[in-house]
């Protein structure tokens, strides 16, 4: 490829992230007016199914577009994904029903998944040679959490000033143009080997995924903890998972080979990467919570708070590429963007029900100065470690246990919450019906209970900055355990 078709290719890149992220945000804002339009009776209960949908496909597809990078290539991979995801948006924008609209979520998200892991495998191969991928790994990360930081303000922007449909239909002139540029101007390796895809490893994988989203999703919630659903769902989860394991042992050439786990850099990067997904929701999550239930923020404003976290992501991230290009090591990014990270939930934690907003603004920076540099760090070292016959694999993986980790850390962080609120009605859901001095005290119990969860927080960040010393300083030779084999151009 030439320097310009690198340019277009990773633009191509960014843009594409741009989409799957703010499909995974932007539904949130946009969830009143698509009830009152599609089921004003009883559209109210499927709300929850809107968002798991898209989530529960995307994470099950994730070790399969690794193993089928792999193979295929990550160009025809690429652009499947692409195409999958703009079929899902068509079908999202002309849904008729709640039913045809959580069905077309699925499909939307089986692409969704595709395009936040295969464009980071990519993005990865358009680097020149020679050339360390900091530029990429690093502003890929960052597209990623600006858009999650943004994504539910422009969704109430178009459900306030424009048709729902539109959140959809957005999509598709700019993943046309994705198509289009990316068939015409990627070229990137393919081997010429045919490799077995392990399709039972990856059915196991994605049983086990779904089990837990759902647990996640539904314990404490819809069903109590104790509930036969939930205890079933853990159990079958853990099936799957003790299943899925024995398959990898057993598979010639599994879905998610064992013996990464055995190379330090894979090793701890995967388990950072996870609780920087969970600390990552819980902060933007609690955050738009308190501004909407404690201050009265309408819910299309909130995310305008978040600006703050975006401009700090983007500004370090940025600087980190430049640095990492210079010879600086991603490890170092790593432990002192958790330790940053750490301080930020530990300021979040003094939030109170008369907090200063722009106070509430500066504790955001903080927090964004953090997550710049931990995002696309981990990734970037994940991939450096990578055998390269595996690098698809890989990169997917750490998306995996990322999704895993955001999963479970809104699942702690909800429970949290809930045993700890205090205050009278005797839940958080009274909070809405509690007036005059009763809503004070329920304002009060409900924030104190969350600069606990913003403490619980700091502490998974602590425990990041442990697993990021940990990482290698230097990574060795890129192993391999199968014979190299040559590329050819696609």
């Amino acid at each position: 490829m030439t320097e310009t078709q690198r340019k277009i290719g990773f633009l191509v890149c960014l843009v594409t992230i741009v989409l799957a992220v703010l499909d995974m945000q932007i539904v949130s804002a946009a969830t009143v007016p698509i009830v009152r339009d599609l089921d004003p009776d009883h559209g109210i209960d499927k709300i929850p199914w809107l968002v798991s949908a898209f989530s529960l496909a995307s994470a099950a597809v994730l070790p399969l577009y690794g193993r089928l990078c792999d193979t295929l290539g990550a160009k025809r991979v690429f652009l499947g994904a692409v195409g999958t995801f703009l079929f899902g948006s068509a079908l999202c924008g002309a849904a008729q029903s709640l039913g045809q609209l959580i069905a077309a979520r699925a499909v939307q998200g089986i692409g969704a998944g595709g395009l936040m892991s295969v464009t980071m495998v990519v993005i990865a191969q358009l680097k020149g040679p020679g050339e360390k991928d900091a530029k990429g790994a690093g502003m890929g990360g960052i597209v990623a959490g600006g858009g999650m930081a943004i994504g539910p303000w422009i969704g109430g922007l178009l459900a306030d000033h424009a048709s729902w449909r539109w959140i959809f239909y957005v999509n598709l002139p700019l993943g046309a143009a994705v198509l289009v540029l990316g068939a015409l101007v990627l070229k990137l390796p393919r081997h010429t080997s045919t490799h077995r895809i392990d399709f039972l490893g990856a059915a196991l994988a994605a049983a086990f995924s779904a089990a837990l989203l759902l647990i996640t999703e539904w314990g404490g919630k819809q069903y109590a903890w104790a509930s036969p659903q939930v205890l079933g769902l853990a159990v079958a989860s853990g099936a799957a998972l003790g299943l899925f394991l024995w398959r990898q042992v057993r598979a010639v050439e599994p879905i998610l080979p064992l013996s990464m786990f055995r190379l330090p850099a894979l090793r701890w990067g995967f388990a950072v990467q996870a609780l920087v997904g969970a600390g990552m929701i819980g902060a933007m999550y609690y955050v738009l919570v308190y501004l909407q239930v404690v201050r009265g923020v309408a819910s299309s404003s909130a995310g305008l708070y978040l600006i703050p976290m975006a401009i700090g992501m983007t500004v370090v991230g940025i600087l980190v590429g430049k640095l990492t290009e210079r010879g600086w090591h991603e490890r170092t990014f790593v432990i002192t963007g958790s330790a940053v990270t750490a301080l930020a939930f530990l300021l979040l934690a003094t939030l109170g029900t008369g907090t200063s907003l722009w106070w509430l603004r500066a504790e955001l920076l903080v927090l964004g100065i953090g997550l710049g540099q931990l995002i696309g760090q981990a990734i970037q070292l994940v991939q450096e470690a990578a055998p390269r016959h595996q690098l698809g694999v890989a990169t997917t993986a750490i998306r995996f246990f990322q999704t895993l980790g955001t999963a479970l850390g809104a699942a702690l962080f909800g429970t949290l919450i809930t045993r700890l609120y205090d205050g009278p009605g005797g839940g958080t859901d009274a909070l809405a019906t509690l007036r005059g001095p009763a809503r004070s005290q329920g304002l009060e119990a409900y924030v104190s209970a969350m600069d606990t969860v913003f403490l619980c927080g700091a502490g998974l960040m602590a425990l990041c900055l442990v697993l990021a010393l940990r990482l290698p300083k230097s990574l060795p030779g890129t192993p391999t355990s199968e014979p190299a084999k040559e590329p050819v151009p696609v």
